[in-house]
């Protein structure tokens, strides 16, 4: 097939399927292809509130189960009966994979990640996370305005991960771009354009990687990727498998933290008395306001699993091969579980673990860094910026299962 039929080819697939979402979206107001619409960008959580209307476990138009209630999607996440499968459009190693091959690879991940290792990172997140402010308050637009997106929330979390992989400081933005990209395929592809930049970005993070794992096998370094690439010397790692490997790393490493970075800064904005609450006692309620954002406005705000065997579920019978899409937006606002839930408090007793982080075999193997990293960025953003207010337009990003900002605007004056 030519380039020119692949590209018409693509281009009348996407048409149909946006045709799709807007017929079942504003004719039949299905909650799944609601959340796809501007609105649904922009308030998903009122669709979440519709879907716990229609019951614990409700059929999709396509024949899946979907659940918005906390319960349901916990049990989901933990139950082995229930699995995940490979993404078509996107390779995402041990995160696309059931045991044994997922345990295999998370093992070699998890050291990194571990209570004995993270302490010596936190130096360097508190170093990164000054210069970074005091970049921003130096280089904003006069009145000490700037874009928290691109001068705070994105680059701390790229530094931070492609440290621990050991991707050189020279390489580290052309990474952390290129992966931005890519990254935005977990929300699918919404055009040829976007097609196109994919593609691109792939094949230059390919490249990189290359070189990467060529340079850590003559000179290896104290680093995730030294430690990955001499697991593929030892067969632990299969061929293919560590670019992949590598891949999902990085993408988790900042995609979903300069997201709730972004969503925590908002909130707090949006409830005044939250942030004075923060500015008061930064090292005390830092951590609880990460915790609360995480519940609130979570980046990840679904994710799926398949099921491995037939199940019976809230009274249904979910069987082999049918999905069941968790909505961990939605489980967050469950009333059943969270008094007011639709309400940032970051003194909030939380009655039950939110569930950003997934849950059951593939909680995130990042979490302790992630939080980390947010902990460190609010105590510090309160200590040295408690003026902080939002100084023009916020513009969230057109995406359904990630949610995050494209341009927070403030001024720290």
């Amino acid at each position: 097939m030519s380039k020119f039929s692949q590209t018409v080819g693509l281009a009348t697939g996407l048409a149909l399927r946006r045709a799709e979402v807007r017929y079942l979206a504003y004719i039949e107001h299905e909650p799944m292809a609601m959340l796809q619409t501007r609105k649904g960008h922009e308030d998903p959580y009122a669709i979440y509130r519709l879907m716990r209307q229609n019951g614990t476990l409700t059929l999709s138009p396509r024949g899946n189960f979907v659940t918005a209630h906390h319960r349901v999607c916990n049990a989901v996440l933990r139950d082995r009966r229930f699995g995940v499968a490979p993404d078509p459009d996107l390779n995402l190693s041990f995160l696309g994979m059931n045991p044994p091959d997922h345990t295999r690879l998370r093992r070699l991940a998890q050291p990194a990640f571990s209570p004995k290792t993270l302490p010596t990172f936190r130096d360097r997140i508190e170093k990164t996370v000054g210069s970074l402010l005091d970049q921003a308050a130096a280089g904003g637009a006069g009145g000490g305005r700037f874009d928290l997106v691109p001068a705070f929330a994105a680059p701390l979390p790229i530094s931070v991960i492609t440290d621990l992989l050991g991707i050189p400081d020279a390489d580290s933005r052309e990474f952390g771009e290129h992966g931005a990209v890519v990254g935005s395929v977990l929300d699918g592809i919404q055009s040829v354009r976007h097609a196109a930049r994919f593609q691109a970005a792939n094949a230059r993070l390919h490249t990189l990687f290359e070189s990467l794992f060529e340079l850590r096998r003559r000179e290896p370094a104290d680093d995730l990727i030294t430690r990955l690439v001499a697991a593929e010397a030892e067969d632990v790692v299969k061929p293919g498998e560590l670019e992949h490997m590598v891949f999902l790393l990085l993408i988790a490493g900042f995609e979903t933290t300069v997201n709730v970075i972004g969503n925590c800064v908002l909130a707090l904005m949006n409830n005044p008395e939250q942030w004075e609450a923060l500015r008061a006692d930064p090292e005390h309620m830092a951590p609880k306001a990460v915790e609360e954002a995480l519940r609130y406005d979570p980046p990840v705000q679904g994710t799926s699993r398949i099921a491995l065997e037939d199940v019976e579920l809230e009274g249904r019978m979910v069987r082999r091969g049918q999905w069941v899409f968790t909505m961990i937006g939605g489980a967050g606002h469950d009333p059943d579980v969270y008094e007011r839930p639709d309400e940032f408090d970051i003194g909030r007793d939380a009655s039950a673990e939110h569930l950003a982080f997934s849950g059951g075999v593939h909680y995130c193997v990042g979490q302790p860094l992630a939080r980390m990293e947010l902990n460190i960025a609010m105590q510090l953003l309160a200590e040295r910026m408690p003026k902080l207010r939002v100084a023009g337009p916020v513009r969230r990003r057109k995406t359904s299962t990630i949610r995050g900002l494209r341009q927070l605007p403030v001024s720290a004056a």
